[in-house]
């Protein structure tokens, strides 16, 4: 076990966070700044729960749905413009982009800090400008080592555009980012988080959070060396708004990974400082809290389980009915995730009336919400009969039938895993099988020239086997519809016979 991990945890409970809670909230909003569905199954062996599977390689670039992994400081196109004419101007106007660069450094070195200033200043304007910054000209130059020795310089103002210069570097590719914390920049980065001058604080938070954000091992890496504690120093209301908003997303990043995820020290640590910022009343800092909780119940029923038990879940069953569809989606991702889990946790999300929400969900104008609040009921239907019962209650299955019948093929597809699980479940009921039924035959019916990719839909999610199986349910009914749907649509038998009625034999047990 890490100990600077122990001592942290050890140190910063919810306690510590609680004298701030009140006067936070208060004045916060006044301060200043995948797919795929894989067979992992979490219910005692039973088939139907299926956590999302994301590429651990994307930036996550998914209309700002998810925070980015590594932010650049920009620039006005104005003042990088006159950044280039300033650099011609400091070097001489040299033509030669290389020689420029090299006279950049020279400056960088020289023995009088405002020449200093001034040179790495120009490196950081040419690192912060939108179009194609020479990240990889600058490190050949060899200014990295003197950017990096800057961040421990006394004055204030050159500990900032370095710091700022090695930000935007870090914001690149993963080689960029290992030159920047091999040139050991990490450790006084570190440091700056206690530095008397805000915008240093805040340009070091940023800088962090590009590390973190490129990968478990830097995050890891960060967290042995005591991120933590400096970190979460900043959740208090007197931060200024933006430099919050870059302390949360750097929490999003300490969440994000989980190959392998978050060591339990770290999120119990995490947990309490969440707990604030979910109910802040800023709309960027509110979506990227609640990503956080996503990230920490997308990596097993453990950190699922300490979600619940830090109190999150009252507080985030809410959001999906929020005016905000950064918000919703961020958060039907989180309970998405959390149903996942156990039949006890997966019921923690029912108590809190989580399936009120639903109509709502099912029938948004983003097709997005429809797909997520669909896979969400695909693993409660896939719970305990109680659980299936609930959504029955609810009037939520010719909801779902209808998404199977007008979403998308991503939306239909999940709609028809929550159909499938119904059918397989102990539910009894004839009426919600016959519901089911008649939704998937009409479906069919007027599919048209979608047809054939509508029954491979039904089939890869198994949707085949469990109508086949309903050609032996005890009411008559059912059998019934479940063999015209085999026959007229899944049959290469051209004779078609109407079924007899079959009665069950003494020994035969029926599936429902």
């Amino acid at each position: 076990m890490d100990p600077v991990l122990i001592g942290e945890a050890e140190s910063l409970t919810t306690a510590a966070f609680s004298p701030f809670f009140h006067s936070f909230l208060a004045s916060s909003s006044a301060s200043p700044k995948m797919e795929n569905r894989m067979t992992q199954y979490k219910n005692k062996g039973k088939d139907g729960k299926a956590s999302r599977v994301e590429e651990l390689v994307s930036i996550r670039k998914d209309k700002r749905d998810e925070a980015l992994t590594k932010r650049r400081n920009m620039i006005a196109e104005k003042e990088d413009l006159a950044a280039l004419a300033e650099i011609v101007e400091i070097t001489g106007g040299e033509d030669n982009a290389y020689n420029t660069l090299i006279q950049l450094v020279q400056h960088a070195q020289a023995p009088d800090v405002k020449t200093r200033l001034q040179a790495v200043q120009h490196a950081r304007r040419l690192l912060s400008s939108d179009r194609n910054p020479p990240i990889d000209d600058l490190l050949r130059s060899g200014i990295l080592p003197i950017l990096v020795s800057c961040l421990a310089s006394p004055d204030a103002d050159l500990q900032f555009e370095a710091a700022w210069a090695l930000t935007n570097i870090a914001s690149g590719t993963n080689e960029q980012t290992a030159a920047v914390v091999n040139a050991g920049a990490v450790p006084l980065f570190l440091q700056l988080l206690t530095s008397g001058n805000l915008n240093v604080c805040e340009q070091a938070v940023w800088a962090l959070g590009n590390i973190i954000g490129d990968g478990p091992h830097f995050r890891n890496y960060c967290l042995g060396l005591g991120v933590l504690a400096p970190l979460l120093n900043f959740v208090n209301p007197e931060i200024p708004l933006s430099f919050l908003r870059n302390v949360t997303w750097v929490l999003v990043n300490l969440c994000r990974a989980k190959e392998p995820p978050l060591h339990r020290e770290a999120v119990l640590v995490i947990l309490p400082a969440l707990a604030l910022l979910i109910a802040h009343q800023d709309t960027s800092i509110l979506v990227d809290t609640i990503w956080a909780v996503s990230y920490l119940t997308d990596s097993g029923n453990e950190q699922i389980q300490l979600v619940l038990e830090a109190g999150l879940l009252p507080i985030l069953i809410p959001m999906l009915g929020h005016e905000d569809v950064k918000v919703q989606t961020a958060a039907l991702r989180a309970v998405g995730n959390i149903v996942t889990g156990t039949d006890e946790q997966t019921q923690a999300v029912l108590n809190c009336h989580a399936l009120n929400y639903m109509p709502k969900l099912l029938t948004h104008q983003k097709e997005k919400i429809n797909k997520e609040a669909v896979w969400f009921l695909s693993n409660i239907t896939a719970g305990n009969t109680h659980q299936v019962q609930q959504v029955i209650d609810h009037g939520l299955i010719p909801l779902i039938v209808d998404r199977l019948s007008n979403g998308d093929y991503n939306t239909q597809k999940e709609a028809a895993w929550a159909v499938s699980n119904v059918t397989i479940s102990e539910q009894k009921e004839v009426q919600i099988l016959q519901v089911v039924l008649d939704g998937i035959n009409n479906i069919l019916k007027f599919a048209g020239p979608n047809l054939e990719r509508v029954t491979t839909q039904i089939e890869e999610c198994g949707g085949l086997d469990d109508i086949e199986k309903l050609q032996n349910h005890a009411n008559e009914e059912i059998y019934k519809l479940a063999y015209e749907i085999i026959d007229n649509y899944f049959s290469e038998d051209e004779d078609k016979t109407e079924p007899e009625t079959q009665q069950p034999q003494p020994d035969e047990k029926w599936a429902f």
